[in-house]
């Protein structure tokens, strides 16, 4: 009776256990990560639609960042610590906003935060697949830019994020060749508009 009851007492706590990583993995990749570098790929479903990109990315936390894509068209989103600047080489156009309005509005801004997950957000363990623990985050202010986001931990680094927006379109980005805490050039935070650009200011 009493190896039963052993039985049925680990089988209903091993659920907990095994899902009870990704916060604990979350904390410690943001406890243990003062810049990242690494390549993505990303893919936005909608309604009927879909979408693939891909680039390269670096973070200096806190408020720095330098988000590249370079396929299927060239657009670069930097975070300089102070303000947002996003460059669409194709268009000619740079926008541009104070960065405290923009944190949690982009995948780069929300992970260059200091605590702006854990702030910003209600935290729920999500599960495991495969060799990735995942977790879920909830907004707490309703008029934020995604209303669910997914992210994916192994070994205490970020593998995959999903973000599902208030229209209801899907972001999955998936990272690779990432590195902890590689030196990067200051002045891949810096960004002055190209002479002949639109540049436009939104608040």
């Amino acid at each position: 009776m009493k190896r039963h009851l052993l039985i049925l007492l680990a089988t209903t706590l091993l659920p907990v256990a095994a899902n009870a990583a990704a916060i604990a993995q979350l904390k410690a990749f943001v406890a243990g990560t003062t810049t990242l570098s690494a390549s993505f790929h990303q893919v936005v479903t909608a309604k009927n639609k879909r979408e693939e990109a891909g680039g390269s990315l670096e973070i200096s936390r806190p408020g720095r960042f330098r988000w590249t894509y370079s396929k299927p068209f060239d657009q670069l989103i930097v975070g300089d610590g102070k303000r947002l600047w996003i460059y669409d080489k194709e268009l000619a156009q740079v926008t541009t906003r104070p960065l405290d309005n923009a944190l949690g509005s982009s995948p780069a801004a929300l992970l260059a935060g200091s605590n702006a997950i854990e702030r910003d957000y209600v935290l729920k363990e999500n599960g495991r697949q495969g060799d990735v623990e995942w977790l879920s985050a909830t907004p707490k202010k309703s008029e934020n830019t995604f209303s669910a986001i997914r992210m994916g931990f192994r070994s205490n680094v970020l593998v995959e994020m999903e973000l599902t927006d208030s229209f209801g379109s899907t972001t999955r980005i998936v990272f690779s060749d990432l590195r902890k805490n590689p030196a990067l050039r200051p002045g891949s935070f810096s960004f002055t508009p190209p002479k002949g650009v639109d540049v436009l200011n939104a608040q």
